[in-house]
């Protein structure tokens, strides 16, 4: 297991002008992680990240910055709404994407990951978002997403979430059938499977998508939670409900060397995270 970090969750320093991408890199493998989730737009301040800003310079400056300092890109995010009903919106989305696996080629990161959006233009779940009409849109939508990957020869991850249109393993599944392409994988974060109406039986979900998707996990997103009202509160890893054991176990026993990210940690609770994980992993 490779553990890593939401690069935008490391702050250097109260100072914003320290919260560099260069600044952030060095922290974090200071704190012993090997790689990281890399989200642009959350990391280097000033600068509005459409197409034309996500170009060649970029990656090669990006690249020199992790080599530098021995990490990783695991993930490289864009997190953006496939399903979105404006079309020229849409395009322009999609454009970005295309952007990202050009440099995510250039730069060499894991894979380009996005969640799978909703199909409004709020990005917010509605009575229609786990509808079959809302996986149609989206799979409109990433169909030529997945060819750009193909063409450049990048992994496209498709993460999961209860609350967006592939909402479970058997969506997911559809989607990588429909889609019927090798640079199509998945980002696994068991806790974005989870909703109040199935915390009870949360084992059981989990357990089901690895045996379901297992096979085409990329990386897995580890993070924790606790219970909110009608909803779930996500947390550092350690600090809440999750229990660890069988997606740990998976990666153990069938992707020893698979990268995982930290979820929803900060300064003061990342490294007590990376070695409450580490410690179980070994104990399996």
């Amino acid at each position: 297991m490779q553990l890593g970090i939401r690069l935008h969750d490391v702050n250097t320093a109260l100072s914003s002008e320290y919260h560099t991408m260069e600044k952030r890199a060095e922290k974090a493998k200071e704190e012993g992680f090997s790689c990281v989730h890399l989200a642009f737009s959350k990391v280097i301040s000033g600068v509005t990240f459409d197409a034309a800003a996500l170009n060649e310079g970029l990656a090669f400056h990006t690249k020199r910055v992790f080599e530098r300092t021995g990490l990783d890109v695991a993930v490289l995010g864009c997190y953006l709404n496939l399903a979105h009903p404006d079309e020229d919106k849409l395009r322009e989305i999609q454009s970005k994407y295309y952007a990202h696996i050009r440099i995510a080629a250039l730069m060499g990161a894991g894979v380009v990951g996005t969640e799978t959006g909703a199909p409004n233009a709020a990005y917010k779940m509605d009575g229609s978002t786990h509808s079959d009409e809302a996986l149609n849109t989206f799979l409109r939508g990433l169909a030529p997403v997945v060819e750009c990957a193909e063409h450049y020869g990048v992994t496209v991850a498709i993460e999961p979430v209860w609350k967006h249109i592939v909402y479970c393993p058997d969506r997911a599944v559809e989607v990588l059938r429909a889609m019927g392409s090798q640079n199509l994988r998945i980002i696994l974060d068991p806790v974005n499977l989870l909703y109040p109406g199935n915390i009870d039986h949360r084992e059981r979900v989990i357990d089901e998508a690895i045996d379901k998707l297992g096979e085409h996990v990329a990386v897995v997103h580890l993070k924790d939670f606790v219970p909110q009202g009608d909803d779930l509160k996500s947390i550092a890893a350690g600090t809440g409900e999750m229990d660890y054991t069988n997606i740990l176990r998976f990666m153990k026993q069938r992707k020893p060397f698979l990268q995982a990210t930290l979820e929803n940690t900060c300064n003061d609770n990342a490294v007590a995270s990376r070695c409450f994980l580490e410690r179980l992993y070994e104990q399996l």
